[in-house]
């Protein structure tokens, strides 16, 4: 078993190499352009809904749960008939991304509570830190690479000293915040503290910790996809630091991803603004029900139903018939049925949610 030092034993200065400093200022960068481009949105809640569930796709499929966004989108519309367990783990994802940041905008903290709330939303369980030894790592052909703490009371020491970690302000420990978080990550992953869902927990970690220092306004930059990808260095650079202390390697790789995917969503945040506005005008052009409600409902759920329609613009069931059935014949929406129920996807939205992502089912 690896011994697991707090993370403030680490001396500061070790990452103040140049390929840190040079691969920070490009993340740095890249980083406040997406906080800024994200602010240009009118309704945040636009952005949460639609890239939470592209964050919850994406990090399930680290851990092989693999669902498309079809299942994800027609769930989320009927979650009452929820028939793919990986849907109905990945939209769990989405609410657990949720808990973790309304409690971080409430308190300005991330607690090891707020944690153990994340882990039970995303397991619905209230098992809370592992209490039992036998918890192992284990590679593709099953072979055990690292074995995390196994004594409940040195995880809830090591996790004791994260949460001090974590909220501890610039003057106490001396390194740019996205250094910070790339030890954060790496520490939680290594203390492996729950039984089930230390990987989604950790990445959902991630981005909260952004926002509770205050790079981002909104959970919006999400690694997973950029993880996904490059999922053999993922891994490998985790062990050589436990292995090797070779912490250099591990800091550049989360640098990157911040950069990459800065720059990958903040491409699809123009592309949601800009056909937002051009479905608003054209709309409003076109149509005497045009709302700023009937916009929002719209790129709030990439699939919508009468159901939406009625509760967010407090209209009668024939009307919100009426009005989506309209704009299925504008061409704005296309009408599909489930069962008894008709729903209505947003063509020019699930175009953008869709294209480039990671292959559907794979």
């Amino acid at each position: 078993m690896t011994q697991i030092l707090p993370l403030h034993q680490l001396p500061p200065k070790r990452f103040e190499t140049a390929a840190i400093l040079k691969k920070l200022t490009q993340a740095s960068r890249n980083l406040a352009e997406l906080k800024g481009v994200a602010a240009s949105i009118p309704n945040q809640s636009i952005l949460i809904n639609t890239l939470g569930i592209q964050e919850a796709k994406d990090s399930s499929a680290i851990e092989n749960i693999v669902t498309t966004h079809d299942e994800l989108f027609q769930d989320a519309l009927f979650p009452e008939k929820l028939a793919n367990p990986a849907a109905k783990e990945v939209l769990r994802y989405r609410q657990a991304l949720r808990v973790g940041f309304e409690r971080v905008c409430h308190d300005g903290l991330l607690t090891a509570n707020h944690i153990i709330e994340i882990q039970a939303e995303l397991e619905q369980n209230n098992a809370g830190f592992r209490k039992l030894p036998g918890t192992a790592l284990k590679n593709g052909a099953g072979e055990i690479v690292y074995t995390p703490p196994q004594q409940p009371e040195q995880i809830v020491t090591l996790m004791r000293d994260l949460e001090q970690f974590i909220n501890a302000d610039q003057q106490t420990y001396a390194v740019d915040p996205l250094i910070k978080m790339a030890l954060i990550h790496h520490q939680f992953e290594s203390i492996h503290p729950f039984y089930d869902g230390n990987g989604r927990t950790g990445r959902i970690l991630n981005v909260l910790y952004l926002v509770k220092e205050e790079l981002l306004e909104i959970p919006v930059l999400y690694l997973s996809r950029y993880i996904v990808r490059t999922k053999p260095d993922y891994y490998r650079l985790l062990q050589t630091v436990r292995e090797n202390d070779e912490w250099e390697a591990w800091v550049l790789y989360i640098l990157t991803a911040i950069e990459v995917t800065a720059a990958d969503t903040i491409e699809t945040i123009q592309a949601i603004r800009v056909a937002l506005m051009d479905v608003k005008h054209r709309i409003r052009e076109q149509y005497k029900f045009y709302s700023q409600d009937l916009i929002n409902n719209l790129f709030m759920h990439p699939y919508t139903k009468i159901d939406f329609i009625m509760q967010d613009l407090k209209v009668s069931r024939l009307t919100a018939t009426k009005y989506l059935d309209a704009l299925t014949a504008g061409g704005f929406l296309q009408k599909h049925k489930k069962g008894r129920n008709n729903y209505y996807i947003n063509l020019a939205l699930t175009e953008i949610l869709t294209q480039d992502s990671l292959q559907e089912g794979a």
